[in-house]
């Protein structure tokens, strides 16, 4: 019991002493709570531009006088075409112009009527994003421009057009709309557990690292107090920090909901209460291992900035693990719930998805991550044992 209070007593004294010091605070308070608003509005006006780009209905074009037909075509489908700036290739390359170019070339008309196959050039640079989905949008039209006139050739011949479509082929998408929002918003869960990475780093570093760099930890070491109450102490400071950071990240989504401006997403991403609690009960078993894992690596140095970069491997592997669902084309594996960052970044995708989250996948992760907290303090605890013998 006095162990207990012990504990309490020191996570007491490290949240005052973190929560003082601007820097965490700072960082709690700007990883957490803007974060939800911030990748949202940043998404749905990524996607607004798009939709308003493709609402404009426009067409940019060279030498579009040669194909009065097509553009008779591009009018009845209440397109505008613009005229293309004499230096697009080098405005698109910069990214300056949005818009791929269509290039028409002369004698278009003339060689259409004879039966020729003339060609034109859809101009877009693949580095310029929006000029690359301008692409497809004037290949569709092309396209249907052609099968406009093989079908009215076809009839003036007394051919009917259905033998140039001998089937009909109609797509179906299996995936939820959920699911589909999901690939648009699979960034959140990585942005997410990185905020409290970062945001569980300065605590962990400063109560370890920061404490025998400002010669406090020693003293402290010198008291009668049993050395796991201390540990545990420090421990559950960094973690609640870690914990908050999860929880008003995740909470910061229901109301950044409001901000969207695209309609395209505001009615595909649905991240109710729900969906934060799935989040919290994947991320708060998380950021107790992840307190634990950097308390570990700090200790054995003896100045924060050294810490700083021991720690870096932690962030790298928290980093690039989730990666490993982009490259892997197989799919998730099994094992991949025992890997700790890789199994969150799952699992809260699962959620995304609207794909239900069974009892036995949440625990594997949830047992990794306790293994690993035990772990860590353990050996935070040994080295203090160890520092204080010397």
């Amino acid at each position: 019991m006095k162990a207990v209070m012990l504990a309490w007593v020191v996570m007491a004294k490290e949240l005052v002493d973190a929560l003082r010091d601007r820097r965490t605070l700072m960082m709690v308070l700007v990883s957490a709570v803007l974060l939800g608003p911030l990748v949202l509005v940043a998404l749905s006006s990524l996607l607004a531009s798009f939709e308003e780009r493709a609402e404009r209905r426009e067409l940019v074009a060279v030498g579009i006088e040669h194909a009065p037909g097509l553009a008779n075509f591009l009018a009845r489908q209440s397109i505008k075409v613009l005229p293309a700036p004499t230096d697009y290739e080098d405005l698109l390359r910069r990214s300056k112009l949005h818009e791929a170019v269509l290039v028409v070339p002369a004698g278009f008309e003339a060689a259409l009527l004879r039966g020729e196959q003339p060609q034109v050039e859809v101009v877009q640079d693949s580095g310029n994003r929006p000029s690359q989905a301008s692409a497809a949008r004037v290949s569709r039209l092309l396209q249907a421009y052609a099968r406009e006139r093989g079908s009215i050739g076809l009839m003036l011949r007394g051919v009917s057009p259905e033998l140039l479509s001998p089937l009909a082929v109609q797509e179906r998408d299996l995936a939820s709309t959920q699911a589909r929002a999901a690939q648009l918003t699979a960034m959140l869960p990585f942005f997410i557990m990185m905020a409290v990475l970062y945001g569980a780093l300065n605590a962990a570093l400063d109560t370890t690292a920061g404490e025998r760099e400002r010669a406090s930890l020693e003293p402290l070491l010198m008291t009668p107090s049993p050395r796991a109450a201390l540990v545990v102490g420090k421990w559950a400071a960094v973690a609640s920090l870690a914990m908050l950071i999860a929880v008003l990240s995740c909470l910061g989504f229901l109301p950044a909901q409001w901000l969207l401006r695209s309609d395209t997403l505001q009615a595909m991403f649905q991240f109710g209460l729900v969906e934060a609690l799935w989040f919290l009960a994947v991320l708060l078993p998380f950021a107790a291992a992840l307190s634990a894992v950097l308390m570990a690596v700090a200790i054995r140095c003896k100045t924060f900035k050294e810490a700083q970069a021991a720690s870096t491997l932690v962030v790298l592997a928290v980093s690039l693990l989730p990666l490993m669902t982009t490259f892997n084309q197989s799919g998730e594996a099994p094992w991949h719930l025992w890997v700790p960052a890789l199994a969150q970044h799952t699992l809260m995708t699962k959620v995304l998805k609207g794909e239900g989250v069974s009892p036995e996948q949440l625990l594997v992760p949830v047992v990794a991550c306790v293994l690993l907290t035990a772990l860590g303090v353990a050996y935070v605890a040994r080295r203090l044992r160890a520092a204080a013998l010397r």
